[in-house]
């Protein structure tokens, strides 16, 4: 098993808990403070939402939290670590973009990548995906 975990937690079935609802939970269960401590992104689709921690945590020790949580359990919410990854996908791109253009958008430290290996284009989507060395360059 890898030594290094992710920064960040997936929820699963939040349909039963609003944006608002689920910060405050999370700052309950952790301590910690939404936009400062971590980020929550909800992804509506598919009844799931990522906590990404900035600052150090363990992010394990918070899903055994979760899972130990009342209120999480009466909402059926899961929680589990988002795998390490070395590939994203990147949406909205405009088809006049290059495969150069993005791999030096996504190497830049500034936009917080890391050393790119691939890029693939979908034009007809107006999609990317960008596979980085290590899974370090996707935050």
């Amino acid at each position: 098993k890898s030594t290094e975990t992710s920064p960040s937690v997936v929820f699963e079935n939040i349909q039963g808990c609003s944006l608002k609802c689920l910060n405050m939970l999370l700052e309950s269960i952790s301590g910690l403070a939404v936009d400062d401590d971590f980020t929550v992104e909800v992804i509506p689709d598919i009844n799931v939402a990522v906590a990404t921690f900035i600052k150090s945590t363990d992010a394990e020790e918070f899903v055994k939290k979760c899972s130990q949580n009342k209120r999480v359990s009466e909402l059926k919410i899961t929680a589990r670590l988002l795998e390490l990854t070395r590939s994203i996908k990147a949406e909205n791109i405009p088809a006049s973009v290059s495969a150069d253009c993005i791999s030096v958008y996504f190497q830049s430290p500034q936009n917080g990548g890391g050393p790119v290996s691939d890029v693939q284009l979908f034009p007809e989507k107006n999609a990317a995906i960008i596979t980085f060395c290590d899974h370090k360059g996707n935050a």
